[in-house]
């Protein structure tokens, strides 16, 4: 039993503007596939000239009918699992990186993994590893940085062994 096409919102015409203009090489192939159907070619005919099968021509054609011009294309489709905070609570800890760690409440004075792990633990009852954190901090465009300590100037280890040395700075500065 054949499917007739109920969506005439679409002429082939229009159909194959459609398949020009869209990315989607698949659905391109599909929309084509149709035009051809109302064109009046034989289901077999366009489906083998779209290189699919006369039953997945009949996939698509409900498709069609059911939502138009969007059914056409691929679902979109989420790999992996789904993430473990919302979107909230990924901005919460954007805020938290933005402000730093505050000693009295945090107990440490620079942000690691763990310390991020163990806060996020406690305020949203959420349990990560540390490197799905770490992965969290890409996501939310933070790096991780190792700040040298800041130098204030020649030792006095270098004074005492290069007098000369240290002279010279000191007249620099002058």
């Amino acid at each position: 039993m054949t499917i007739a096409i109920s969506c005439r919102d679409l002429s082939a015409a229009d159909l194959r503007e459609a398949a020009g203009r869209t990315p989607d090489v698949k659905a391109s192939r599909r929309m084509l596939a149709i035009a051809l159907v109302l064109e009046g070619w034989s289901r077999d005919a366009a489906a083998e000239a779209c290189a699919m099968d006369r039953k997945t021509l009949r996939i698509w054609m409900h498709r069609f009918n059911a939502s138009g011009l969007h059914g056409l294309h691929n679902p979109a489709r989420r790999n992996g699992p789904l993430p473990r905070l919302s979107e909230e609570q990924q901005a919460q800890v954007a805020m938290w990186l933005a402000e730093g760690p505050k000693f009295e409440r945090d107990g440490v004075v620079r942000w690691r993994c763990v310390d991020l792990q163990r806060r996020i633990q406690q305020q949203f009852a959420v349990t990560l590893r540390e490197r799905t954190v770490r992965t969290l901090l890409h996501k939310l465009s933070f790096r991780q940085l190792s700040v040298r300590p800041a130098s204030d100037g020649p030792s006095l280890l270098h004074e005492r062994r290069s007098p000369r040395l240290h002279s010279r700075l000191k007249g620099s500065e002058a």
